[in-house]
This record gives structure tokens, C-alpha cells and sequence, in this order.
């Protein structure tokens, strides 16, 4: 069985086109799917029975559902997904005042092995299909207005407001579904997110990242941890293959002045990445580049040799990038307390 859900809307009018239907139908089976958030095709009441028929026969409209939420002190929300073959994956929602922003997740696992992230120490499982990310996405939205109904806070965010693909994997790693998972999420015809409250990170993924520019309006996060070339060597083994020089070249051949946003992500080690010689070369690296920096404490994962970096040491560190001209900003981790937090989730299922 086939879920209609995570279909873009070329994918549905070839379904419609194989049974020689009428265009239009499409575009009803994607309203009731994404605008009027159907989990029973029988529901689908301006369909004839016929069409209702062929497609309960050979799709669902139904998701899956989480299958373990954690909540942190914070209030940060984890939750954990089981998909076929025993698959485990896990997301994040976090509140900030107004604000709920899903992390989400592209891949089951990450094959990128950065040696201060717990997902990357699981090793790659295999790439989540768009049905299963955006199946996260609409879990957790309605989950969020389940949320938002018992505590009637006044000011609570009652659906998620953020998306920002930094849960497990590399998107760029998974770029056909990531790339139909985005338009789920942002065309008229689907869930219609504005573009700029998505952001996707990635450590760099060469290969992809040109296509991934010029076929998206999302904003960019780069996983940068260390403008020192063999220094990113030793704890990002992807500087090797595609160097954070030739990523910064792509990067400078757009345009960062608009509404699309840069950031530069860096999480803060003790004695390795926040000295005077790495704000010298990060000022060289990242010359010209309209961006933020956006530091990020060191959250503590097993069998690994890094301390982060005292709040003191991060912003000395924060102030210095600043006299050198960068927008900087140091990362409130929450989650903490649940394996949440930047770098921790492992979709652990006790």
C-alpha cells in the first residue's frame, strides 16, 4: 500500500492520468490531503465512488503515528518514530515563546561520522522517503493543536510556526526526497509554509549543494565547527572530500543580502575551535559573505575526548568575531535533559 501522503502534485496527476481522469482531480485529492488534513480517503466527498474506490484499493491517506514522546523540563518535546523494517528516527519540537519549531529529520542515522554527533556515530541506516518526513511534519502539527487545546495558554503556538532540517542526517546526503518533502511543504498546492521559516543544514555536501540552491528559496545553514582546514579534518571527515573552501566558493556566487538567510553553525570545544587564530581565519574564510554566525554549546555524547567551551570562553569568543564585523549569536540548547539537544539524538528506544 502506497500513502498519498509526501506526493507532490506532479506525482498525484500521474496517478489521476494512468486511470485517464480529469487534471482537476489532482488538485482535489492534494486539498483534501494537505488542506484539509484527510487520514480516510471515504472522506473525500467530492470524489465520485468510483475514484474514492480505486484509491482506497491502492493508497492510504492515513499517517503513522509517534510511537514515544519525552518531555523535557524545558519543555522541549521529543519524539520517536518507527517505520518499516524496525527504522527508528527521531524529532524534536521546541517553544520559544510564540514560536514551535520541528527539527526534523532526513535520514534514519547519518554516513557523515562527525566525531562530536551521536546520529553520526549510529552510521547511515537509510534515507528517509518524503512520505516519512512529512509524515513527521503533520504528526507533530497536530499533535502540537492536541498540545495547544489542553493547556489553553494564551500566546501558545497552537501549530508549528519553524521547520528546521537538523535533526538526524545530512539532507543534502538525501537530496530527492528532501527536495519533494520541501515542496510538500511550501507550494500552494500543499501545506503552502513560507520558505524562510525553513531552514536545511548541512556539513557541506558538495555534490548537491548548487542544485539544492538554485532549486529551493529555504534558508541555508552550514555546519562549519572549524574554519581551519586540518583542524575540520580531525572532527568532520567530509572536509577531506569536499573542503569548506570550495563550499564557501559556491556560497559566494549568490546572493545572501536578501530575504534567504546564511548561517554558519559552530559548536564551541574547549582548547580546540574558539581561540584568536580560528576568529582570524574564520574573518578570512568567510570574507564577503553576508551571514550569521550562530554559536553552539558542546553537548556531551559518549565515548568522545571534547569538553565544550564555558559560557565565559563563548562569549569572549562571540565578542572578538563581533569586532571583526559578524552578526553572531550564542545557541540556547534545550533539550538537554532528554537527548534533544544539537548533536544527541540517536533514537535510542528506551
Amino acid at each position: 500500500m502506497s500513502y498519498l501522503l509526501g506526493k507532490t502534485f506532479e506525482e498525484i496527476v500521474q496517478i489521476v492520468q494512468e486511470q485517464k481522469l480529469p487534471q482537476y482531480i489532482a488538485k482535489q485529492i492534494c486539498e483534501w490531503i494537505y488542506k484539509h488534513d484527510v487520514s480516510d480517503i471515504a472522506d473525500m466527498t467530492n470524489l465520485s465512488k468510483k475514484i474514492r474506490e480505486f484509491l482506497r484499493t491502492n493508497y492510504s491517506a492515513d499517517s503513522i503515528p509517534y510511537s514515544k514522546e519525552v518531555i523535557s523540563k524545558d519543555s522541549t518535546r521529543k519524539y520517536l518514530f518507527r517505520y518499516d523494517n524496525n527504522v527508528f528516527v527521531e524529532a524534536v519540537l521546541i517553544f520559544d515563546k510564540k514560536r514551535a519549531t520541528l527539527c526534523i529529520s532526513s535520514q534514519a542515522g547519518c554516513r557523515m561520522n562527525c566525531s562530536f554527533c551521536a546520529t553520526g556515530k549510529m552510521g547511515l541506516i537509510r534515507n528517509l522517503t518524503a512520505f516519512e518526513i512529512i509524515n513527521i511534519y503533520r504528526t507533530l502539527n497536530n499533535r502540537l493543536a492536541e498540545i495547544n487545546a489542553t493547556k489553553r495558554e494564551e500566546n501558545s503556538p497552537s501549530s508549528i510556526s519553524n521547520i528546521v532540517f537538523m535533526g538526524m542526517g545530512e539532507p543534502l546526503d538525501n537530496f530527492e526526497e528532501v527536495i519533494k518533502s520541501l515542496q510538500v511543504l511550501t507550494c500552494d498546492w500543499g501545506y503552502a509554509l513560507s520558505a524562510h521559516r525553513i531552514t536545511i543544514s548541512t556539513c557541506g555536501y558538495i555534490p548537491k549543494l548548487k542544485d539544492f540552491l538554485d532549486t529551493t528559496n529555504v534558508d541555508i545553514a552550514i555546519s562549519l565547527h572549524n574554519p581551519i582546514s586540518e583542524q575540520r579534518k580531525s572532527i568532520m571527515p567530509i572536509e577531506k572530500a569536499y573542503p569548506i573552501t570550495k563550499v564557501i566558493e559556491i556560497l559566494k556566487q549568490y546572493d545572501w543580502t536578501g530575504q534567504r538567510h546564511l548561517t554558519f553553525e559552530y559548536i564551541c570545544l574547549k582548547n580546540l575551535n574558539c581561540n584568536t587564530p580560528h576568529v582570524n581565519a574564520m574573518a578570512k574564510l568567510l570574507n564577503g559573505l553576508a551571514c550569521r554566525i550562530n554559536l553552539i554549546p558542546f553537548n556531551t555524547i559518549p565515548d568522545t575526548p571534547y569538553i565544550g567551551a564555558t559560557k565565559e570562553e563563548m562569549t569572549i569568543f562571540a565578542e572578538k568575531l563581533k569586532a571583526k564585523g559578524f552578526n553572531v549569536t550564542i545557541r540556547q540548547s534545550k533539550g538537554q535533559d532528554i537527548s534533544a539537544a544539537c548533536g544527541l539524538l540517536s533514537a535510542k528506544q528506551n
